[in-house]
C-alpha cells in the first residue's frame, strides 16, 4: 500500500488505525494526521464511510460513552461497536451527517440552531410591552409550550372542523346510499342507518330534501340514544315491530357523524383510519392568532416594531440587519427605557450573541432561510450546514469533526464559503475528517485517504494515505484520474435540439412569483443556480405536481412521519398552469433519493422485480415441482417458506439496555432467512439464500442464460451497482444508491418513449467516475425519445446536457428568476449568472 507513513518521532500527531474490518474494509491499517483537513475519497461503496463513520467516529463515540453514566447512555443514538483491532491517538469526535432526524413541523431552523431560545429571551427581557402588561417569561413565546400556545388552535396555527359539506360530499344521495361519507364504510355505517330507521328518520329520500334541523341532528348532535335495532327490516316493518314491542336483534347506540370522525381521529392507533378521518376535517387559519400560533399576550410584545412571529418569518439576512444597531448600541428598546435602564443592556448583550451566530450562518450561504422554516422542508445539505454553523460558533478545541459530504446540495460559489468555514474549524485546533466527492473540496485537503479500488467486495483497501500530490502516482486510484486529468481531446459533443417546449405560466411557490418558463422537450436539461434560488421549487414541486395533475397520476406523498397529522404544515398551494407542450408527454417519472423501503425486508431484488423471475426459476426446478412448491414458497415474507424463528429477517435483535442493541444471526437459519425445507431446493447448485447473497456482478455471470434476469442485472451494473448484493436490505443503502436502483428499474422498461424524467441532484453521493456512468444512462434515456430534467450543481452533468436553465440571481427573496437559458456554451458566457464562471472553467479545462 503506497502510504506516506509518519515517522516514529511524529506519531503523537496521528490517529493510528489497525485491523479495521467494518463492512467491506479488508483488515486495513492506516495512519491519519490530527489538526488537519483529511479527505476520504473513493468510488461510491468503496468503504470511505465505513472507515470515517463506521470505524473512527463509532469508536470515538463508544469511548466517550464509556465515561458517562449508564442512564445517560440511553439518551444517545448509539452506533454499533466497530470491528477494529486497535485505534490510538483518537480525540473526542463530533459527527455531522446528512440524516434528517425525525421530521416534524415543530422542529425549525430556529430550534436546530438554538437561535429561537435567544430570540425568546430577547422578547421576554428586552421587548416592548403594552402599558400595564406584566413581564412574560421566555417559555410563553414558544408555541410548543402550554404557556405560549394559542388556546384556540393549541399552537398549530390552524383549526380543524367538520362541516356538512365535508361529511356529505354528494347531497343528492340518500342516507341508505351512503350520503354520509364520514360514517364507517362497513357494518358500522349500516348500524347507524338502521338506528336512524328506528328513530323514524327517512333514509330513502335525497339528503338535500331532509329538513335542516334533522340534518344538523344526524351530523352534529352530542346525544347518544340507545335504541332497538331490527337489521334487514324495511322502515314500515321496523315501526310495526316497535309498536308490537318485538324483541330486537340488538340494542344500538347512535353516534353523530362529527362525533364519529373526531373520536376516530383522537383514539385510533391505525394511521390509515387517522388519514381517513382527516379527509373530513377542514383546515382553516386560526381566527384567534391568525396562524401565528401564539397567545395574544405573547403577540402583543414587540421588538424593533415586530411581534415574535413576524420576526421569525424574516430571512436570516434581514434579521441580522435589523438587530445589528442594537448590538452596536446605536438603537435601544422603545418602551420603559427610563424605568428599566437594564433593558438596553440586555438587548445589547443578546443581540450581540445573535449577530455573532447569524454571521456564521450567513457565511455558509444560509441567509435566505427564516427561523420559522420547518426542518422537513430543508435539504439534507442545508440541515448539515445548520449543524456545522452551531459547531463553528461553539469554538471547541481538539475535537475531530467527521463530515459526510458537506458540499452536497451546494452550488460551486457556496462551496467557497464552506471551505472557509472548515478552515476556521481547523485553525481553531480541530481535526476534520471529511468524506467527499467534490473535487474543489478534495483539492483543499492537507491529507488524502483514497479507498478502493472499486466498490463493495472489490473495495475496502487503502490505496493511498498522504499529501494530495502523492496520489498522482497511484495507478489503481479512480480519484487520481479526475484530480489529475490528462489533456482533453478537442472533440465537441453534438448538442440535441429541442423537439418542442413545455410551457408553464403564472408559477407561484416559495420564492417563485408569477414566473413563466419553458422547458425543452426531447433533450437533457439541467436546472442550475445557487442553493435556495428556486430550482427544486420549480422542478421537483411545481413541474411535478402540474404534470402529474394533468396526466391523472398521483404525486408520491412526502415521507410519512411519526408526528400527529395535525402538526404537519398545510401543503402549500401550487400556483401556475401548463399552457402548451404536454400533448407529447404520456408519463411522468420522478427518480428521487427516498429509500426504496423502510425495513430490512425491502431490497434491490424485490424492488426491481428481479426476484419474481428468480423465484419462478426455483419453483420450476424438478424437485420443487415434485414437492408442489410454488414461487411464493421462495419469498422470505411468506410463512410457508421463511424461517419462523426470525420471521424471515435473518437475524434477531438482542436488547442490551444501556449498550447498543446487538443484531445477531438467527440461531435457527443462521441468517439464511428461509426454513430448512425451502433451502433444500437448488437451482444450478445454489439455494435461494445463496443466490440472494450474490453480488450483482456475480449474479450476472450466474444467470447469463436467463434473458429476463440477465437484462435487469446488466442495467444495474451499467448504473454502477455491480458491487451490491441482491438481497442487501434497503436500510443499508445510501440515497444515491436508492436513486440509481430506481433509475435502473426504469431503464429496464424497454420500448418506452415520451416520458418526462425528473431527477433532483442525482450526483449526491457519487464519485466522479460514477457520475460518468450516470450520464451515460441519462443520455440513453434521452436518446430513447424521453425528456430528462435534472436539478444539478455538478458541472460535469451541466456541461454534458443539451440545455441549461439557470435560476437566481441569488437565494430566497433574491432568487426565483430565470437568469440565463440555452445550450451550456451559451450559458457559460451569461454575465448575470453565478453558474457561468464555473461552467466556463469546466468547459475550458
Amino acid at each position: 500500500m503506497p502510504n506516506s507513513s509518519p515517522s516514529t518521532t511524529n506519531q503523537n500527531g496521528f490517529v493510528r488505525v489497525r485491523g479495521a474490518r467494518e463492512h467491506n474494509l479488508k483488515n486495513v491499517d492506516v495512519d491519519i494526521p490530527r489538526d488537519a483537513l483529511v479527505v476520504f475519497t473513493g468510488v461510491s461503496g468503496s468503504g470511505k464511510s465505513s472507515l470515517a463513520f463506521g470505524t473512527l467516529y463509532a469508536e470515538a463515540q463508544r469511548r466517550y460513552l464509556e465515561s458517562v453514566s449508564p442512564y445517560a447512555r440511553r439518551l444517545f443514538h448509539q452506533m454499533s461497536v466497530p470491528q477494529v483491532q486497535a485505534i490510538e491517538g483518537l480525540p473526542p469526535a463530533v459527527a455531522l451527517q446528512q440524516q434528517r432526524g425525525t421530521p416534524t413541523t415543530r422542529s425549525s431552523v430556529g430550534s436546530v440552531t438554538t437561535l429561537s431560545n435567544l430570540v425568546r429571551m430577547l422578547y421576554s427581557r428586552a421587548g416592548d410591552y403594552p402599558a400595564g402588561q406584566g413581564i412574560i417569561y421566555a417559555e410563553a413565546f414558544s408555541a410548543n409550550t402550554p404557556e405560549g400556545a394559542c388556546p384556540t388552535c393549541h399552537g398549530l396555527g390552524r383549526v380543524y372542523e367538520v362541516t356538512e359539506q365535508s361529511m356529505v360530499p354528494d347531497p343528492t344521495l340518500t342516507i341508505r346510499e351512503r350520503a354520509i361519507a364520514a360514517w364507517p364504510q362497513a357494518w358500522g355505517g349500516q348500524n347507524q342507518r338502521d338506528i336512524l330507521v328506528t328513530l323514524g328518520y327517512n333514509v330513502d329520500i335525497p339528503w338535500q330534501d331532509l329538513p335542516q334541523k334533522q340534518r344538523d341532528w344526524i351530523l352534529f348532535t352530542e346525544e347518544q340514544p340507545v335504541v332497538p335495532v331490527y337489521p334487514g327490516y324495511s322502515p314500515q316493518e321496523t315501526q310495526r315491530a316497535l309498536k308490537r314491542k318485538e324483541p330486537p336483534n340488538y340494542m344500538g347506540t347512535f353516534s353523530s357523524a362529527r362525533r364519529h370522525v373526531l373520536h376516530t381521529f383522537a383514539t385510533t392507533q391505525s394511521p390509515l383510519m387517522k388519514k381517513r378521518a382527516l379527509q373530513y376535517m377542514l383546515s382553516t387559519e386560526c381566527p384567534t392568532c391568525h396562524g401565528k400560533r401564539l397567545r395574544r399576550e405573547s403577540l402583543s410584545v414587540t421588538f424593533a416594531g415586530l411581534d415574535i412571529a413576524d420576526f421569525s418569518a424574516l430571512p436570516l439576512k434581514r434579521v441580522e440587519a435589523l438587530i445589528r444597531p442594537f448590538a452596536e448600541g446605536k438603537a435601544r428598546p422603545q418602551a420603559h427605557d427610563q424605568d428599566h435602564p437594564e433593558q438596553a443592556e440586555v438587548a445589547r448583550r443578546i443581540t450581540q450573541d445573535l449577530c455573532a451566530r447569524l454571521t456564521v450562518l450567513l457565511d455558509l450561504g444560509l441567509g435566505y432561510l427564516s427561523l420559522e422554516r420547518s426542518t422537513p422542508t430543508l435539504s439534507p445539505g442545508e440541515l448539515q450546514r445548520l449543524r456545522l454553523a452551531t459547531q463553528l460558533y461553539s469554538n471547541l478545541f481538539g475535537v475531530v469533526y467527521v463530515l459526510d459530504e458537506p458540499s452536497a446540495g451546494l452550488h460551486p460559489s457556496d462551496t467557497q464559503a464552506l471551505l472557509k468555514a472548515l478552515a476556521g474549524l481547523r485553525q481553531a485546533g480541530n481535526s476534520l475528517f471529511v468524506v467527499e466527492h467534490n473535487l474543489d473540496v478534495v483539492r483543499q485537503a492537507d491529507w488524502l485517504v483514497d479507498v478502493g479500488p472499486a466498490a463493495g467486495e472489490l473495495g475496502g483497501q487503502i490505496l493511498y494515505s498522504g499529501p494530495p500530490a502523492g496520489l498522482a502516482d497511484v495507478e489503481d486510484s479512480q480519484t487520481r484520474r479526475f484530480l489529475y486529468p490528462a489533456a482533453r481531446s478537442g472533440e465537441a459533443r453534438t448538442v440535441r435540439h429541442p423537439q418542442g417546449w413545455l410551457q408553464l405560466e403564472g408559477v407561484h411557490r416559495n420564492n417563485l412569483h408569477n414566473l413563466s418558463v419553458q422547458l425543452p422537450l426531447g433533450v437533457l436539461t439541467t436546472v442550475t443556480g445557487v442553493s435556495g434560488s428556486g430550482k427544486s421549487s420549480l422542478i421537483s414541486q411545481v413541474l411535478v405536481e402540474l404534470v402529474a395533475g394533468q396526466l391523472g397520476q398521483a404525486v408520491e406523498a412526502e415521507e410519512e412521519t411519526e408526528t400527529d397529522p395535525l402538526e404537519r404544515a398545510a401543503a402549500p398551494e401550487t400556483g401556475g398552469r401548463i399552457v402548451g407542450g404536454l400533448e407529447t408527454i404520456k408519463r411522468l417519472v420522478r427518480v428521487d433519493q427516498k429509500p426504496i423501503g423502510r425495513t430490512p425486508r425491502s431490497n434491490m431484488a424485490t424492488y426491481t422485480g428481479l426476484f419474481d423471475h428468480v423465484r419462478k426459476l426455483f419453483a420450476a426446478t424438478p424437485e420443487a415441482r415434485k414437492r408442489r412448491y410454488d414461487a411464493g414458497r421462495f419469498s422470505f415474507n411468506v410463512a410457508k417458506g421463511r424461517c419462523e424463528n426470525c420471521q424471515g429477517e435473518g437475524f434477531v435483535m438482542v436488547e442490551l439496555l444501556f449498550l447498543p442493541s446487538v443484531y445477531a444471526p438467527c440461531p435457527v437459519c443462521h441468517g439464511a432467512r428461509y426454513n430448512a425445507k425451502t433451502l433444500e431446493i437448488q437451482y444450478q447448485g445454489k439455494n435461494i439464500a445463496e443466490v440472494l447473497n450474490l453480488t450483482v456482478d456475480a449474479a450476472w455471470k450466474f444467470f447469463r442464460d436467463e434473458a429476463a434476469v440477465h437484462r435487469a442485472l446488466t442495467v444495474l451494473r451499467e448504473v454502477g451497482l455491480g458491487y451490491l448484493r441482491l438481497g442487501q436490505p434497503a436500510t443499508e443503502l445510501s440515497g444515491g444508491e436508492a436513486q440509481r436502483i430506481k433509475l435502473a428499474t426504469e431503464l429496464q422498461r424497454t420500448g418506452r418513449g415520451n416520458s418526462l424524467y425528473v431527477l433532483d441532484e442525482p450526483t449526491t453521493g457519487l464519485h466522479p467516475a460514477d457520475v460518468e456512468r450516470l450520464l451515460v444512462q441519462l443520455q440513453r434515456l434521452t436518446d430513447a425519445g424521453n425528456t430528462v430534467v435534472v436539478v444539478e450543481h455538478d458541472m460535469r452533468v451541466v456541461a454534458a446536457s443539451d440545455w441549461v436553465l439557470d435560476m437566481g440571481p441569488g437565494a430566497g427573496d433574491e432568487g426565483g428568476q430565470v437568469v440565463a437559458q440555452g445550450p451550456p456554451a451559451e450559458v457559460a458566457q451569461a454575465k448575470a449568472s453565478k453558474t457561468a464562471p464555473f461552467l466556463r472553467r469546466f468547459l475550458g479545462e
